[in-house]
Order: C-alpha cells, then sequence, then structure tokens
C-alpha cells in the first residue's frame, strides 16, 4: 500500500471533557471544524481553541494532521501505521475518523517532530511549519 498524504491544519484545538448531560453549545455548529462524541458515560467536545467551552476538564495545544480522503472504508491499517510511525517516535496522538477520512491530533510541541517521523516513513505531509 503506498503512503498517504496528509495535510497540516493551522488551527490549534482543544478537546474538552463535559458531563455526559451537558447541552451542546449551538454557536459550536457554526465553526469550520469541530468533532463531538457521546456514549454513556462521557461527552467529548474537540474543538478551535479559540472558541469557549465550560467543561469539566480540557487539553489544549493540539494541532490536526488530516489523512487526504475521501478513504475507502474496505482500506485497511491507515490509522494503525500512521500511529505506530507517531508511537515509535514516542509522540503520544488523539486520533479521530470521519465518513470520509482520519485525523491525527498532536501536541503543538511535538507537530514538527511528528511530521518528520510521517515524512522519514514516507508519507507525503502537506502544509507543514518550517
Amino acid at each position: 500500500m503506498s503512503k498517504q498524504t496528509l495535510q497540516l491544519h493551522s488551527t490549534e484545538l482543544t478537546i474538552h471533557s463535559l458531563d455526559v448531560d451537558a447541552t451542546i453549545p449551538p454557536a459550536l455548529l457554526k465553526e469550520s471544524i469541530f468533532f463531538i462524541a457521546k456514549t454513556a458515560d462521557e461527552l467529548s467536545i474537540v474543538c478551535p481553541s479559540s472558541f469557549t467551552i465550560d467543561s469539566l476538564d480540557a487539553e489544549t495545544d493540539w494541532q490536526a494532521l488530516e489523512v487526504i480522503g475521501p478513504l475507502g472504508f474496505s482500506l485497511t491499517g491507515i490509522m494503525a501505521n500512521i500511529s505506530g510511525v507517531l508511537a515509535k517516535a514516542s509522540i503520544s496522538i488523539f486520533a479521530l475518523s470521519t465518513y470520509d477520512t482520519d485525523y491525527v491530533l498532536v501536541k503543538k510541541h511535538s507537530i514538527e517532530k511528528a511530521i518528520s517521523a510521517l515524512k522519514k516513513d514516507g508519507y507525503h505531509v502537506l502544509g507543514s511549519t518550517k
């Protein structure tokens, strides 16, 4: 399988943890990028750091690497391979998927190291910070 192309997004993101019954702020739906996940135990929102949410806890300073898609559902190992490269470089990630593609969130202070590791492994990365 050939290596995918990833696009670095410049928007700084925050991962929020909210009470499972918290109300999702309606203004969030107007943001250019956001992710919402809810289970019986938790509600998580990932959104631009510039958007204020009253959350129980928050992790700031993330940047997204988008796997350029769309990716077919029959493709296998994409996230496993990317996360494996980053794990070998001791880089922690937060992974997200949509219908069309995958996103790998990396702490801002580790983004250049992540891009370097991915490029060394044969991935193409667009929009690098250098």
